[in-house]
């Protein structure tokens, strides 16, 4: 399968694990001389409309692709999960 890195770019990503969308694909990670491509890299969720900036990205290594279809990339990766913060409740002082 021939594939350029245009068409990445138009790939969503999802993670087989978790069956969690991470996005789509935004850059590739390319060794020159070799004209191999090491991993690709998937920017995090947008932060109130952009505003903020963005999410942690998601460096996924190629060895983590289990299969590149004609819209989606499966990945096989787990990713580590942050805990919920507790919610603290603001004490009334009568």
């Amino acid at each position: 399968m021939q594939c350029r890195i245009r068409d990445l770019r138009c790939k969503e990503v999802i993670n087989i694990c978790d069956g969690c969308r991470l996005g789509c694909v935004a850059d590739v990670d390319v060794r020159v001389p070799e004209g191999q491509v090491c991993a690709i890299i998937v920017y995090g969720p947008c932060r109130f409309f952009g505003l903020f900036g963005r999410g942690e990205e998601f460096y996924i290594p190629w060895d983590c692709i289990a299969r590149i279809g004609d819209d989606i990339i499966l990945i096989d990766k787990p990713f580590p999960r942050r805990e919920a913060e507790p919610d603290r409740k603001r004490r009334r002082r009568y």
